[in-house]
């Protein structure tokens, strides 16, 4: 039997723009996805999928024919077909991988809801990369695309800053643990998000980034890994937002859903409109979330490895 683990993600700073290879800083979680895999003499690749309740949801076999590509013999579905999609990339950067005439049992585990966009992908093609002994980052280009910083979360145990120039991928761990973290919450907003919509919708407005704009983001990002003043990181995420706002079309969280927060800084993380977002404040200033009816409040070290 092997095993695998991987972390799930948190994009800080960066959203959007890092997909134009600005650097981007990124928080690997507590939660995410493993796998067990064992080998079968059926000749077929058995799936399982089960949530954080530890509840069955999605169930395949898969045949592996004689010119080692796969068919599943289930009635069509996405899921089905994506993780199909999968496969056969794997295959083809990995093509003596079926050669052995055997099959696997995969057994993949989640320790958060799917729901949340915690990477529920992106942990998915890790654990099965490094499986397959193939490159993550290529196996994600195939399937899901995206700039790979959820692949370097998935990898790494601390906090990072992440860059992809041109497929040129860098990544350096940051030390990055706010004295006053226990005044940063992620609250779920409960509408999970398609990322390969945001990554289209962001292309679609064919911004082109000034040397200005793009000099702003290194600021902000290296201003919030060395500030230790709670005031002068909510400046930081606040211009963030900002910056961000103007690139995408789009109102800030803070502006279509919380005007009236007044106790700290709001700022989406990843796609915008949905998913996860950070705000600042005390735990009795969480309850006005509560209120709202925004149940699910993370601490910073509940959350963030």
């Amino acid at each position: 039997m092997n095993e695998f683990y991987s972390n799930g993600k948190l994009l800080l700073t960066s959203e959007y723009v890092v997909l134009d290879g600005i650097e981007c800083i990124a928080l690997p979680t507590k939660f995410g996805q493993s796998l067990e895999v064992n080998k079968n003499q059926l000749n077929v690749i058995n799936w399982e999928s089960y949530d954080y309740r530890n509840h069955l949801w999605f169930r395949e076999k898969y045949i592996i024919n004689k010119n080692k590509t796969l068919l599943y013999i289930g009635e069509k579905n996405d899921i089905s077909d994506t993780l199909l999609k999968i496969f056969n990339s794997i295959l083809k950067l990995n093509s003596s991988l079926l050669s052995d005439n055997l099959g696997y049992d995969f057994i993949s585990k989640l320790s958060f809801s799917k729901n949340w966009g915690l990477g529920s992908s992106s942990t998915l093609i890790n654990n099965l990369a490094n499986w397959a002994k193939v490159d993550a980052y290529k196996l994600l280009k195939l399937t899901f695309g995206g700039s790979g910083y959820d692949i370097a979360c998935a990898k790494y145990d601390k906090p990072i800053q992440f860059r992809n120039l041109k497929d040129k991928i860098s990544v350096k761990e940051v030390n990055f643990d706010p004295v006053f973290k226990e005044n940063i919450f992620f609250i779920y907003l409960g509408e999970k998000q398609n990322t390969r919509e945001g990554i289209e919708k962001y292309r679609s407005r064919n911004n082109d980034l000034s040397h200005e704009i793009k000099k702003e983001f290194i600021h902000i990002n290296q201003s919030i890994l060395k500030t230790k003043d709670i005031k002068e990181f909510e400046k930081y995420l606040t211009k963030h937002e900002l910056l961000i706002s103007k690139l995408v079309g789009l109102n800030t969280v803070k502006e279509k859903l919380f005007k009236d927060y007044s106790k700290g800084a709001i700022k989406s993380l990843g796609a915008w409109g949905g998913d996860f977002i950070l705000a600042t404040g005390t735990k009795k200033d969480m309850e006005y979330f509560l209120k709202k009816d925004y149940k699910i409040i993370f601490e910073y070290s509940q959350l963030i490895k």
